[in-house]
């Protein structure tokens, strides 16, 4: 059995910020904002919006689009670095939140490589016959995180969710491979200022760009080159690459590096900002039904930690959502 993606949704806080409303303080511009990050604005969680209720409101337009039925997910695996609580886990409260009952659901924290991470887990779990549709998210409230008096992270970052659906189905489509990585080499160069067991607050967000950017680049290169040895593949039997959306320079670095023409690859960044773990299906939802248009389709993700990762989608460039070949257990 593979894992074959049957719909994708998304959420966003209904307040955006362009770079120009950026507070004053920041002494910055759009103009310098978009040279050096491709941002354009970001959007912002407000009272009463939180990574719950953005992961359910995404989780809610992937299961109309997949025609899927609540009651027949039985896993959730959510990646967030933001979640409601320390616990329960934001999984549970979707699951509550949706009505799904008989379910696996949990959350998974490896900030902007969450999703990949997640799709992993639920691919594996669908391949040994433990679950049969998952629901894999990322969503992330970011902007919670943040000091909005430092430049060099507050305009980088922004909220919102991602969702996809995923069925166990006797097909060639679906998860073709996960992998996932990670080197606690990097741990000081994107961090908290603080957390739970240390300083029992949250913290703001600390990055070393410099340190973050060159290491996105070369794993970016890694990781793509290792995919497509493992499927004796090139550049060229790839339809779309949708990599984690950080900033338009690491996107531009791999382009340059592998020769892809800019129509092979996704780019949201100027839309959402990095969203961190919700930054992929977040991209994906984009392109809402189009998505199955593709055939074979590259995630790439770096994040804290350091983590790393990449994952190939295959679907059937002549099926459409209907077409729902899922296998529901009998």
């Amino acid at each position: 059995m593979n894992a074959v993606i049957l719909g994708i949704g998304s959420a966003l806080p209904k307040k955006c910020v362009s770079n120009d409303e950026l507070p004053s303080s920041l002494n910055t511009s759009d103009e310098w904002i978009v040279s050096r990050t491709g941002v354009k604005q970001r959007y912002v969680a407000c009272d009463g919006e939180t990574t719950a209720s953005l992961a359910v409101e995404a989780s809610a337009k992937a299961l109309l689009m997949a025609k899927i039925a609540p009651a027949d997910v039985d896993l959730i695996v959510l990646a967030t670095v933001t979640g409601d609580y320390s616990f329960p886990s934001t999984a549970t409260i979707v699951q509550r939140n949706l009505g799904i009952e008989k379910a696996v659901a949990f959350d998974v924290g490896a900030a902007c490589s969450g999703f990949i991470y997640a799709l992993d887990i639920a691919d594996s779990r669908i391949r040994l016959g433990k679950s049969r549709c998952a629901l894999v998210i990322g969503a992330e409230t970011f902007s919670r995180l943040l000091d909005w008096s430092d430049r060099s992270t507050c305009v980088l970052f922004g909220d919102g969710a991602g969702a996809m659906v995923l069925g166990a189905a006797d097909s060639p489509c679906g998860v073709q491979s996960c992998m996932v990585y990670s080197d606690g080499v990097g741990i000081d160069h994107l961090k908290t200022s603080g957390g739970i067991s240390t300083t029992q607050t949250a913290g703001v967000v600390e990055m070393n760009g410099r340190e973050v950017f060159r290491f996105a680049v070369e794993k970016f290169t890694e990781s793509l080159e290792e995919l497509l040895r493992l499927h004796h593949m090139t550049v060229d039997d790839i339809d779309l690459i949708v990599p984690h959306q950080a900033n338009i320079r690491i996107v531009e670095k791999l382009m340059e590096r592998f020769n892809i023409p800019r129509e092979k690859v996704l780019v949201t960044i100027h839309k959402h900002a990095n969203t961190s773990a919700a930054s992929i299906p977040l991209s994906l939802a984009e392109l809402g039904a189009g998505i199955f248009s593709k055939k074979n389709v590259v995630l790439l993700s770096v994040g804290a930690g350091f983590t790393w990762g990449a994952a190939l989608l295959r679907f059937e460039p002549s099926a459409q959502p209907e077409d729902n070949i899922y296998e529901k257990k009998r």
